[in-house]
């Protein structure tokens, strides 16, 4: 099976300077705050934090949730990316750029024009987040190993804002191997307002000996993207995420229609490259509905152990008609699914298989 032409070098590349990104992203301040301040969260959210982190009790002044995390190797550290979802109605979206309300016309006054009229309003949320990661010691959190500050500042317009609507967003920073609790807090601008939630997440040595392969959690990318240049902060992100200069929309929710993107991304830990340092390994892709084989791909073989691979819904099916057989090739019907990869490292011998369900309407 052979990936698309130009994505696979994308990506290697992206695999290359992700290496770069881990310490520079680590050394630098956040969002521009001094540098005497750039490691200091406020107290106010500070007392939130301290008063929650031990029971796990959120705070819901501004509700959200920590709906997945993925990680993806970035040198010694693993590129955390966590995803939360939050109402914009709790995001306090207000008018910007709005010509102030003036008197009520004179009767000699003529109304503007309607394509005047019919110019949507902006709409701005002007929030802020504060990560805060601590070292799970004994069962406990210990040791604070990461503050972060990220403005929050999203624009839409009037015309298709919901107020209802959860949106995903997502953020991201390399952290090294260990068991982590994430401390997340949402604030108002004035932080009179201070939603928080806490996430337990751990990471794996991407450098420690393997005794057999394993990888890092297998996901569905809706798009993908070349960026000109790595982000070299913490950002917020609506819908994507970044890993070095890739740009990355995953399908967290594996919901499919038989015409979407149906590809997977993932990274293959315990794998050893030949003496002359190129890898070879083989990932045979199976889609099986309950116990039955819906479709097998031809394998797919990689010189690198990272793996996006495009694959497709459709199944080739046997027709039988008396003594006549024909072929015929048809989307993959309503359901629910499992995606089987069998991975094979052929210059070590080790393999695994791993598993991720995913659904058909």
């Amino acid at each position: 099976m052979k990936t698309r032409n130009l994505i696979i070098p994308v990506l290697l590349l992206g695999f290359t300077l992700s290496l770069f990104l881990a310490t520079n992203l680590a050394g630098l301040n956040m969002a521009g705050i001094p540098q005497e301040e750039a490691a200091r969260i406020p107290k106010e959210v500070k007392t939130v934090f301290e008063e929650g982190i031990l029971t796990r009790e959120a705070r819901l002044d501004i509700p959200f949730s920590i709906t997945n995390h993925l990680y993806l190797p970035a040198r010694e550290n693993m590129h955390s990316i966590f995803f939360f979802k939050v109402k914009n109605a709790d995001l306090s979206f207000t008018p910007i750029g709005q010509t102030p309300a003036t008197p009520e016309k004179k009767e000699e006054e003529t109304e503007a024009p309607p394509e005047e009229q019919a110019v949507p309003t902006k709409l701005q949320c002007d929030s802020h987040i504060f990560l805060q990661v601590s070292r799970i010691e004994k069962n406990a959190p210990g040791e604070v190993v990461k503050q972060i500050y990220i403005p929050f500042n999203f624009q839409v317009d009037s015309s298709s804002y919901e107020p209802d609507k959860e949106e995903l967003y997502t953020t991201a920073y390399p952290f090294p191997p260990g068991k982590y609790i994430l401390s997340m807090a949402i604030a108002s601008q004035d932080l009179s307002k201070i939603g928080t939630q806490y996430f337990e997440f751990s990471l794996p040595d991407p450098l420690s000996p393997h005794d057999g392969l394993d990888t890092t959690p297998v996901f569905f990318i809706k798009n993908i993207k070349r960026m000109s240049s790595p982000e070299i902060m913490a950002e917020v992100h609506k819908d994507f995420f970044t890993y070095s200069v890739l740009q990355i929309e995953a399908n967290i929710d594996r919901v499919f229609s038989s015409k979407d993107n149906f590809e997977v991304f993932f990274y293959i830990f315990g794998a050893q490259p030949s003496e002359t340092g190129r890898y070879d390994i083989e990932v045979g892709f199976e889609v099986y509905k309950g116990e039955e084989l819906a479709i097998r791909f031809k394998p797919g073989k990689y010189e690198a152990p990272l793996v996006p691979q495009p694959l497709h819904l459709k199944q080739t099916l046997i027709i039988t008609s008396g003594e006549e057989e024909r072929t015929e090739t048809r989307d993959l019907g309503p359901g629910e699914y499992t995606l089987s990869l069998k991975i094979s490292d052929k210059v070590s011998g080790k393999s695994e298989t791993k598993t991720i369900d995913f659904v058909v309407k």
